[in-house]
């Protein structure tokens, strides 16, 4: 859940129902929609996390992504190829990507926290059954104290350990608070993820000064380690670029699935699937289905 709000400094700004076409909320990492009021009912929650928490399509989509990031990752460490960073250059775009020379830094794989390491359940049923939306103030109770209330999604706990035996340092990069990286370092050790120590291999929004977006966090990362994979639920913890504002959702599509950027999903830049919140979830009829392909039976 890579997206709180920017209000105050800490959240995402904008909100918006489902339905709407305005910016969603925001919720840890980037702007959040968290879907309560899409059918649900007094026993079930909205079909969005139905589908990510609760079904076998979740749990295998999940798994098939890690053991896919986890096999990349090795053959990468095992290449006498000369590595390249895999974030973005200071100054390149997703439409006009470069990639740094790693020289000898060490190997590192950088993922976002929430919805792609731990599933969130035990927040994301509160607010469901109390039929909110993203709530800042429950969300920064989460983070403080929502330790072992949260799992590890299917297949990250063996891909982790098969990187970290390959020699290749986790580093997370979510947009969680600074304020309450104690909440998290337990959140990510409960789930049996290992150990994280903010500021070595845990950066938090608030750590640069440019609020949610990761880039200057990311900027940081790779100065130490030589990025070789980048995992992450949002466009953005792969770049800031892709929630530019003003960007019609036709045009970010476009922009993360043509040019040179499109060889870069599923070989060093992996993409969990997330269909409860976040900038995907967004547009209106217009939007997202093309005029010329109506259709009407008879």
């Amino acid at each position: 859940m890579r997206a709180l709000s920017l209000a105050a400094g800490l959240l995402l700004a904008g909100c918006a129902s489902t339905t709407a076409t305005t910016a969603p909320k925001a919720l840890s990492d980037e702007v959040v929609v968290s879907q309560i009021g899409e059918k649900p009912t007094p026993a079930s929650p909205p079909t969005g996390q139905q589908w990510l928490y609760g079904s076998a399509e979740g749990a295998v989509a999940s798994a098939q992504v890690y053991r896919a990031l986890a096999a990349y990752v090795r053959n990468a460490v095992l290449s006498a190829v000369p590595r390249r960073q895999l974030v973005l250059a200071e100054g390149s775009t997703p439409a006009a990507p470069r990639f740094d020379a790693c020289g000898d830094k060490p190997p590192a794989a950088v993922f976002d926290a929430d919805e792609t390491l731990i599933w969130n359940i035990g927040a994301m049923r509160y607010m469901a059954e109390q039929h909110k939306d993203f709530d800042p103030a429950i969300w920064d109770q989460w983070e403080k104290t929502g330790a072992g209330k949260a799992i590890a999604m299917p297949g990250v706990v063996d891909a982790l350990a098969a990187m970290r035996a390959a020699g290749v340092t986790i580093i997370v990069n979510t947009n969680r608070t600074a304020a309450n990286a104690q909440g998290t370092e337990e959140a990510l050790r409960a789930a049996g993820l290992g150990e994280f120590r903010h500021g070595e291999t845990l950066f938090l929004m608030g750590d640069t000064p440019d609020g949610a977006s990761k880039d200057g966090r990311r900027a940081q990362i790779a100065a130490r380690w030589c990025v070789i994979a980048m995992g992450g639920d949002q466009l953005g913890d792969f770049a800031q670029a892709f929630n530019a504002p003003g960007l019609s959702v036709a045009d970010r599509k476009t922009l993360a699935t043509s040019g040179p950027i499109a060889a870069l999903w599923g070989q060093g830049w992996f993409l969990l699937s997330n269909p409860v919140y976040g900038p995907s979830i967004r547009g209106g009829f217009a939007d997202i289905f093309p005029s010329d392909k109506q259709w009407e039976p008879k």
